[in-house]
């Protein structure tokens, strides 16, 4: 493993301001406050990206986000929040540990451009459906396909 920020975070080595803590998750500010309030939630096993997660764990870092974006909300009454992950170098990780952060927004933060191009348009059910089939075969059909709702003529 290369040197790791989080982990000597996590050792000690590296200051950090905590907001949460238990067995298997931290979570503390980002020093790159790219809007106040962001902070960032981190398993406390080295994993570099999602993947290397297992479902608990995962689980884990998701209930504890779901904390700190309510301790937001209480907090600092934001207009609404961002949760974004990134994995590998075209995702856009910085730091090879995984890590979930938990933004506040405000509205014209300037923060997150989403589409920068424009909002894409839908895609037919047809089109989505070969990609649907693929992704459900993988989850060895744990996902049941569901009807489209049937929407009234008016």
């Amino acid at each position: 493993m290369q040197e790791c920020v989080f982990c000597a975070i996590l050792a000690g080595e590296l200051p950090a301001r905590m907001v949460w803590e238990d067995a298997q998750v931290v979570a503390f500010m980002d020093l790159r406050q790219a809007v106040p309030g962001h902070v960032l939630v981190v398993p406390r096993q080295h994993a570099e990206t999602l993947y290397a997660l297992d479902e608990a764990l995962a689980g884990q870092v998701m209930r504890v986000a779901h904390r700190v974006a309510r301790a937001l909300r209480d907090t600092l009454a934001p207009d609404g929040l961002n949760l974004w992950q990134s994995n590998g170098e075209a995702g856009g990780q910085e730091v090879p540990h995984f890590h979930l952060h938990v933004q506040p927004r405000r509205h014209g933060d300037g923060l997150l451009d989403v589409y920068p191009m424009g909002v894409p348009a839908p895609s037919t059910m047809a089109q989505l459906e070969p990609l649907a089939t693929r992704l459900r075969n993988a989850l060895g059909g744990g996902s049941q396909q569901v009807p489209a709702p049937q929407h009234a003529a008016q």
